[in-house]
């Protein structure tokens, strides 16, 4: 039996709402589009839509709750595995890349002597944590199994996206674009940000965690001529992050990551305010750029003793290092 078979099956059952119905039917074809221009026959990977279908109803009927640090799920389901297997189809490994190994193996010599890493990236799709363990599953797996996201709640309310977010190590946190809405739950959501963050320094104090961030607070988005740019940097963000380091009882190094996956997985064109956006799959390469240790003392604008002003030099050092890594990528200068 077919998988749309089951979807239909699942709808007319009451199992999924016509939203999230239509949501997971545009997927499956695109996700079956890409799959046959590539070569590949749909019927092989059928059976991945029907676990995402079944962990969808599953978490339909009983949400499943995040706690401020949620660690990845592998017993006595492996969510972590799902998401792997679901979204390796996807990459095109003939046109992926890594660059800056170099700067991947002190991370990993950084973590196994129980120090720290926070990788300050952009962030392009709901993926990037699969993707980026599968970009490093044959080097050091250890690091794409093991690093910690930082998670905005959407990833962690929206049906299609929960059983990926299940599988992964996250840091959950509500995002400054979603703060504010509803009004009335705007403090709820800080007093959850306070307990995230103190979450974080306390395992930063244990040592030997890698935790990825987006200080751009969401995915990065085409700009007015349709050319996906990396969304600018929040000091506020960058400058927690620091505090945080500073206050751990492990020496924390800090990594600006860039990577180009975008159109993997795009998101929607411009910020949803509802849960439940469209997705659309397409087969590409992924391209990541782990860059040189960050200095966070001494940078262009360090002299300024204006915090606030510093903050923002500091946060514009950081994003042109992304930024400029970013370009490379997508000029392709590595090939």
């Amino acid at each position: 039996m077919s998988f749309v078979t089951h979807l239909n099956q699942a709808l007319e059952g009451g199992e999924l709402p016509e939203k999230t119905y239509q949501i997971v039917l545009q997927l499956y074809e695109s996700y079956a589009s890409s799959m046959e221009l590539s070569g590949f026959q749909m019927k092989n990977y059928d059976h991945l839509f029907d676990a995402l279908l079944m962990l969808m109803i599953k978490h339909l009927k009983t949400p499943f709750h995040f706690e401020a640090y949620h660690k990845r799920i592998l017993h006595p389901y492996d969510y972590f595995q799902f998401g792997i297997e679901f979204i390796r189809p996807l990459v095109d490994q003939q046109c992926s890349h890594v660059l800056g190994m170099h700067n991947v193996q002190k991370i990993s010599q950084q973590l196994q002597a129980g120090e720290n890493a926070i990788l300050f990236a952009n962030h392009q799709t709901e993926v990037d944590p699969q993707l980026m363990s599968i970009s490093l599953e044959k080097s050091y797996p250890d690091i794409g199994e093991n690093v910690i996201f930082v998670a905005g709640d959407r990833v962690l309310t929206d049906p299609m996206a929960v059983p990926f977010s299940m599988g992964r190590n996250l840091l959950c946190i509500y995002s400054k674009r979603h703060i504010d809405n509803p009004p009335e739950k705007k403090e709820e959501k800080l007093q959850h940000n306070q307990r995230t963050m103190q979450r974080m320094k306390e395992l930063l104090s244990e040592g030997g965690k890698c935790i990825y961030v987006a200080p751009s607070g969401g995915r990065d988005r085409p700009n007015a001529e349709g050319e996906v740019t990396v969304a600018p940097f929040d000091p506020q963000s960058i400058e927690m992050f620091r505090l945080m380091a500073k206050q751990a009882h492990k020496p924390v190094h800090f990594y600006p990551l860039s990577l180009v996956t975008f159109d993997i997985l795009p998101p929607p064109p411009s910020v949803e305010s509802e849960l439940g956006e469209t997705r659309s799959a397409k087969r590409e390469g992924s391209l990541f750029f782990y860059g040189d240790e960050i200095d966070m003392e001494n940078f262009p604008g360090s002299e300024i003793t204006d915090r606030h002003e510093k903050r923002s030099a500091r946060a514009h050092f950081i994003y042109n290092l992304v930024n400029a890594n970013y370009r490379f990528l997508k000029q392709g200068g590595f090939s």
